[in-house]
């Protein structure tokens, strides 16, 4: 799985057009969201296959601006905290979060500047927590 970062417009049905492509083209979304900048919004959605979605997307004008390796992970619901938690981690390890989301399976998505060491950093999560 690989984040999908794309541009839309700001405008009513430009989220009804990115869904109805990849739907059409059978990829799937398993996890995301769009946030809204003013006449634009950015959207990081979890996907398979990120080249075959950029190559469907571009041709009904939705730009694809970056596909991005994912660090994943799943927090202990039952232990207040665990996202700061987690965060701290990887601020203490020098990593820096560029996006973070849910998938479809409440486990924690994100983005990172440095992904060798934000890897590391979940590796030594898991072995504390799970």
């Amino acid at each position: 799985m690989k984040d999908l970062e794309v541009l839309l417009e700001n405008t009513p049905g430009a989220l009804a057009l990115f869904g109805e492509t990849l739907g059409q083209h059978g990829i799937s979304l398993e996890g995301g969201g769009v946030f809204q900048t003013g006449s634009t919004a950015i959207a990081h959605f979890l996907v398979a296959e990120p080249e075959r979605a950029r190559a469907v997307l571009e041709p009904v004008g939705i730009r694809v601006v970056g596909i991005h390796d994912v660090l994943v992970l799943k927090l202990r619901q039952d232990v207040p905290g665990q996202l700061g938690q987690f965060c701290r981690a990887l601020a203490q390890a020098g990593v820096n979060i560029l996006v973070q989301y849910s998938d479809h399976a409440n486990q924690l998505i994100v983005v990172v500047d440095d992904f060798a060491t934000g890897t590391q950093v979940v590796a030594a999560w898991q072995q504390q927590w799970w």
